[in-house]
């Protein structure tokens, strides 16, 4: 059974989200501040957190940050602030979807859906391009052989645009395809992760590949296997 971790400081909320998740046939376990979220994080196994970001003790970005240092398990995170800022922020510190207040908990359970399905694997046990290796089975990634910790989603990018290597993808397409049709964000969303999964493959030396912008269009991967 999949489990899910609900950080929320309201009760209320709390309870919808909790009931609607085992209704879905998900194990739950909740948390009512960040101290208590990452306490329960760092001991227990969980296929999915859910995290308020307005919380007492440490916020929601907080506690995605202490996750992402040691953890690819998918971080949705929920919030009553809708500013841009706030999104670019949350998706720069490696959640992969971010919800904003007021929602229907259908929707919130359609985007869990969503992300944990991204999470089965897919394609070769192993693809490999020149110093550059990809384990789908277990979301890993490897440079000349050192691993480089990436998110789910920018695992999924990266691993998308080196199986079409040579295709440029539109920012559109790249969210439609990674995100999902339903998806509110917008392509700045796709630019975002791209800057962030150039910088993390970047700590490790390599000249046989890159990601290239594509001016006009959007990126692709190319270099010479």
């Amino acid at each position: 059974m999949r489990r899910i971790l609900i950080a929320d400081d309201n009760d209320a909320i709390v309870d919808i989200l909790k009931s609607f998740a085992e209704a879905e046939g998900y194990e739950t376990v909740t948390a009512g501040d960040g101290e208590e979220a990452l306490s329960v994080f760092q001991k227990e196994h969980f296929d999915a957190v859910l995290l308020d970001v307005m919380m007492p003790k440490l916020d929601g970005f907080e506690v995605c940050r202490a996750i992402r240092r040691v953890s690819n398990v998918p971080v949705l995170m929920i919030t009553a602030r809708g500013e841009d800022y706030d999104r670019i922020m949350g998706l720069d510190i490696g959640a992969d979807d971010y919800i904003v207040k007021p929602f229907s908990a259908k929707e919130v359970m359609a985007r869990i859906r969503a992300v944990l399905r991204r999470l089965q694997p897919v394609g070769e046990e192993k693809i490999t391009f020149g110093s550059l290796s990809l384990f789908p089975s277990a979301c890993r990634t490897e440079i000349n052989g050192v691993e480089v910790a990436l998110t789910k989603k920018e695992f999924d990018l990266l691993s998308l645009l080196v199986q079409n290597r040579g295709q440029a993808f539109s920012r559109d397409r790249l969210l439609e395809t990674l995100w999902g049709f339903d998806y509110e964000g917008d392509t700045r969303t796709v630019d975002t992760h791209i800057k962030r999964l150039r910088a993390k493959l970047s700590k490790e030396p390599h000249d046989d590949w890159d990601i290239r912008t594509i001016w006009g269009v959007g990126y692709s991967f190319g270099g010479e296997s």
